[in-house]
């Protein structure tokens, strides 16, 4: 594959190592680049133009591989350039090989369920005009060493046809373990993991459905509070010893205090009943010449009016009436 910018020069080693932040490597000494160019640019778009040849030759909907999506997750990318063809004194790059540990869920031999975090090919492609000339296996191999890796200890993404039979001739890689998911093992997957696979505990066999769990019996002992103001009690006959400080701040707001006891009816009665008279009324009802404190009370100085007697009402009810029931009036009315 052709740029327009020399990749030659960007990538001074016939196989170079990216990560995710895409940084140029060192350059050798002696040699020089335009200025003002920015090199990272370029690599990004290396990096964007193999995830698209690569998509294009599996007959994918999308590209897997993106610069974008190499700066946001943990992979590492190995690009392979051609050293021996200068076209137009720029260089060229023949493929690429994406890699990176993912945590999986996977099936052993007995179908037991084993949660591993592999090294795993994600994306590989060789520029189809120079296939079958050994860079493959070159950049294959060359990644092994680096990772420290074996070929069976690797998990694959989706291979194609193409990758198995590579696998198959290179390093002898054909009898597969089948998964559920959409990576493939291959015998001996876990042979020799480092670290080891840890397998996950055996499922515990359904019971009956109980009603409800603890935690809801727990909460079902705890009587439930009403709602103000009837969740209040009532207020205490003798004040506490040591009340509660009041707040003079002015962003808070009043305690609401207790509230009174429902009174009955009989009791209410009862109470006004054995109310004692106001010092004011007991005066008047003193100094009144007109009858007995007990019999009447009369208002201040107002002209005689509406007497309200036994059983009517008549306007003859003055000091010096004669009526025979002026000892049963109860109270005088204002004529105003």
């Amino acid at each position: 594959m052709e740029f327009p910018f020399d990749v030659d020069a960007l990538l001074p080693e016939r196989i170079t190592v990216l990560d995710q932040h895409l940084r140029p490597p060192a350059r050798r000494p002696g040699t020089t680049t335009p200025a003002r160019v920015d090199l990272q640019q370029q690599l990004m778009t290396i990096v964007d133009e193999l995830g698209k040849a690569s998509a294009k030759a599996q007959n994918l909907p999308a590209p897997i591989t993106s610069a974008s999506r190499m700066q946001s997750n943990r992979h590492v990318i190995y690009v392979l350039k051609d050293t021996s063809a200068r076209p137009a004194g720029k260089g060229a790059i023949i493929g690429f090989l994406k890699v990176g540990y993912k945590k999986l869920f996977v099936l052993d031999d007995r179908e037991a369920h084993n949660e591993v975090e592999p090294l795993c090919i994600l994306d590989f492609y060789i520029h189809e005009s120079v296939q079958r000339h050994g860079h493959g296996r070159e950049l294959f191999q060359h990644m092994l060493q680096k990772e420290r890796v074996e070929p069976h200890q690797l998990a694959i993404d989706r291979p194609s046809q193409k990758l198995l039979k590579f696998l198959n001739k290179h390093y002898n890689l054909e009898t597969t373990v089948p998964q559920v998911n959409n990576f493939v093992i291959f015998e001996g997957f876990f042979a020799h993991q480092h670290p080891p696979a840890r397998k996950l505990p055996p499922k515990r066999a359904e019971g009956d459905i109980k009603p409800y769990s603890s935690s809801d019996r727990e909460f079902l002992k705890v009587a439930v509070e009403p709602p103000w103001p009837l969740n209040r009690a009532p207020r205490r006959a003798t004040p506490p010893a040591h009340p509660p400080p009041r707040s003079s701040s002015l962003g808070n707001s009043p305690e609401r205090g207790p509230l009174r006891p429902f009174v009955p009816e009989q009791e209410l009665l009862r109470s006004l009943r054995l109310c004692p008279p106001h010092p004011t009324a007991r005066l008047l009802l003193a100094t009144d010449p007109g009858g007995s404190p007990a019999q009447r009370r009369r208002t201040r100085g107002t002209p005689p009016g509406l007497v309200a007697q036994s059983c009517c009402y008549s306007r003859h009810g003055g000091p010096n009436s004669s009526s025979p029931n002026t000892g049963k009036y109860l109270f005088l009315l204002s004529s105003k």
